[in-house]
């Protein structure tokens, strides 16, 4: 894969956006397992007006193309097309396209949503991780990776009950790279 990360992209973020439960459960059935209509609003003010990457499963789960962002979806499947959605074949060439259109857009990251085998192949280039933690167990069948301590640190936290929509408490968490980790991305330029 090509070296992505600050040092490469020009100022533009790559953020993992994603909202986790207790057991890292992220989805079941290739669906959410809750419903939180608070986070489906903060999800929205993330990503609007910026490249979002994700995969075909996510693409499909969510069913349409999301409005007001360019919407990059990375398939092995060399057939795979759909209306208003930029196909890839591989992470490196969604990067690079999602790249491109954050330089034109002006936008500060590219954002991305999923699925697990997108979130792990980006992890180690990602500069921030903007998690929801879902204050839930549900089963599930599709994980987020493990947050390593000795790469990540919390930088942001805040605590929310359940709202009107929503299944669960949860509380926002913002994650950044640790220091010498962020010393590292810069020497690469």
């Amino acid at each position: 894969m090509a070296n992505f990360g600050i040092g490469t992209l020009g100022g533009v973020s790559i953020v993992l956006l994603a909202a986790v439960a207790e057991n890292g459960v992220i989805g079941r059935d290739n669906a959410m397992p809750w419903r939180l209509k608070s986070d489906m609003q903060r999800f929205r003010a993330l990503t609007m007006g910026k490249p979002v990457v994700m995969g075909r499963k996510t693409y499909v789960s969510i069913g349409q193309p999301l409005k007001g962002r360019t919407n990059i979806v990375v398939s092995r499947d060399r057939d795979f097309a759909a209306p208003g959605v930029i196909a890839t074949h591989d992470l490196a060439r969604a990067l690079t396209v999602a790249r491109g259109d954050a330089l034109r857009s002006g936008a500060d990251a590219i954002m991305v949503i999923g699925g697990t085998e997108v979130f792990a192949q980006t992890m180690p280039l990602a500069d921030r991780l903007e998690i929801t933690l879902v204050h839930a167990r549900p089963q599930g069948d599709i994980l987020f990776p493990p947050i390593d301590p000795a790469i990540w640190h919390e930088v942001r936290r805040s605590e929310h009950p359940p709202g009107a929509h929503d299944d669960a408490g949860f509380a926002f968490a913002v994650f950044e790279r640790n220091s010498t980790r962020n010393c590292e991305k810069v020497a690469v330029r």
